[in-house]
């Protein structure tokens, strides 16, 4: 594979084997939506929600599935931008890479004051910059660096999910009857919630960004993915019903801390700092893979000169796309710093799907010797993405819909001017 232009005939270092490819894409679904995402999902399908976890679970695997084929293929940074650049043309790929750069950015943010809320919620704004620093530092060193802290915080985040799961499932406050299903649940709630909850499932595309960094990526990193989301899967059913049994759809529905909440209500007080430690933890490493994630894309479309050039160079020490990285926590720091995004990041879910649609639009154009997935995967995966992005909120669709709209002018602006100036 030629050097990429714009990067000083340099990549990016291959020094992540499948372990860590998992690691990563689990820091960033564990944190993504464990401790938040069950809530909003119980208010809309209420006890439908086991049911829009599975639907959210079917989308993701087909889209891993895709994703995963399409990373072999194209090995390099950049994930479905990448993939949508070769498959589809120009405008797929730029449009997934702005939609994941822009909603992935407003995610940092909202993350990174999540965290600063958790640990000290006087100084959230002060402490989310000093977050944001931190791990925008951890990344400049290294990828390994990175995946190192990430694989730390993963192992304390399971810890702290495997305990809460045990003592609530084992308390006495239980009901079977809060698992079933009944006559109140409406389809639409269902798919409304499973779009909630799939964007928790979608930090296996942090494997396929980092496509350029891993080991032999043609079989690590479709091993990496699938493998991060089957640990998601049984992770997040086993939280769901542990939650669901103790409070039961209308009370997970209203409750601002769900898994606080259980452990309250299951009798075990004495496990309310854990939970909030491991929420801290969580949010922290989706806050360090998420960017990872968009640095790279940034790397991506900055080789194409979609984004300023200058972010394409690569660290000479540290193999590492350090000008994106840079420029990436320079504006969530800003952004953290001036704002409150915890309410305004409703496009990112829309964002995401529109994303892993183009993913899986791609995905169906692959020929049989190139590794294409059964037809259905794919057909099954964009499907799903458009019809969870339009179940969403109406207010996420109309935020979602006009970041890309913004993202297509853009576009077509400056092929325009660039197709002027070369006529000239």
């Amino acid at each position: 594979m030629d050097a990429p232009p714009g990067d000083g005939g340099r990549s990016l270092r291959r020094e992540l084997g499948v372990g860590d490819a998992v690691v990563i894409g689990l820091g960033s679904m564990l944190g993504a939506g464990i401790f938040a995402a069950m809530g909003p999902a119980a208010g809309a399908a209420g006890s439908g929600l086991l049911l829009g976890l599975f639907v959210a679970g079917l989308v993701a695997y087909c889209n891993a599935m895709s994703s995963a084929r399409l990373a072999a293929r194209y090995p390099a940074s950049g994930g479905t931008y990448v993939y949508g650049r070769e498959r589809l043309g120009g405008f797929w790929g730029f449009l997934a890479g702005w939609g994941f750069v822009v909603g992935k950015t407003a995610s940092c943010a909202a993350i990174a004051l999540t965290f600063g809320i958790y640990v000290w919620p006087a100084h959230a704004h002060a402490v989310a910059v000093a977050a944001v620093v931190a791990l925008t530092a951890v990344n400049y060193c290294g990828v390994q660096k990175s995946a190192w802290v990430t694989r730390l915080i993963v192992v304390c985040v399971l810890i702290v999910l495997g305990v809460v799961v045990v003592s609530v499932v084992g308390s006495e406050a239980g009901d079977i009857a809060n698992l079933s299903v009944v006559q109140d649940m409406s389809i639409g709630g269902v798919l409304q919630a499973a779009g909630l909850l799939f964007f928790a499932f979608a930090g296996y595309a942090r494997i396929a960004t980092l496509g350029e960094e891993v080991r032999d990526p043609a079989h690590a990193i479709p091993r990496a993915i699938m493998t991060a989301l089957a640990l998601t899967l049984v992770v997040y059913v086993a939280v769901a019903v542990a939650v669901l049994w103790v409070l039961g759809p209308a009370r997970l529905a209203s409750a601002a801390a769900p898994l606080v909440e259980a452990v309250r209500v299951a009798g075990h007080v004495w496990l309310i700092p854990v939970v909030v430690a491991g929420a801290a933890l969580a949010a922290l490493g989706s806050l360090l893979a998420l960017i990872l994630g968009v640095s790279r894309t940034t790397l991506a479309m900055a080789r194409d000169r979609h984004l300023p050039v200058q972010l394409a160079a690569v660290h000479p020490r540290f193999g590492v796309p350090h000008r994106a990285e840079l420029a990436v926590g320079a504006v969530v720091a800003v952004l953290v710093a001036v704002v409150d995004l915890r309410e305004a990041i409703g496009f990112s879910s829309f964002a995401v799907l529109a994303y892993y649609a183009i993913a899986n639009a791609s995905a169906w154009t692959l020929r049989p010797e190139e590794g294409r997935p059964a037809r259905i995967i794919p057909l099954i995966g964009f499907v799903g993405c458009v019809v969870l992005a339009f179940a969403l909120p109406p207010s996420s669709v109309l935020a979602g819909a006009s970041v890309l709209a913004v993202g297509a002018v853009w576009f077509g602006v400056r092929r325009a001017v660039t197709g002027r100036v070369r006529r000239r």
